[in-house]
């Protein structure tokens, strides 16, 4: 395997991204001080920016302008 592929995620073209706002999420006031859990965060609107990263990324997938534009996320 390529040198370049041993830190990539696992699991997709937004895996990178859906590990990430995981982590926001577990890491977040929400989830450690009030004790709700990340799905109830993410609606409250905590990890924003991650949340529309993750969104953008799923939705390129689907776009067919992406095979000359290339997938968004990372």
């Amino acid at each position: 395997m390529p040198r370049y592929y041993e830190d990539k995620p696992e699991g997709g073209a937004c895996a990178g991204v859906r590990e990430d706002l995981g982590a926001c999420l577990l890491q977040s006031d929400c989830v450690l001080k009030e004790g709700k859990s990340p799905r109830q965060c993410l609606k409250e609107g905590n990890c924003k920016a991650l949340k529309y990263s993750f969104f953008e990324c799923k939705r390129s997938m689907l776009d067919a302008r992406s095979r000359f534009r290339g997938r968004k996320g990372y």
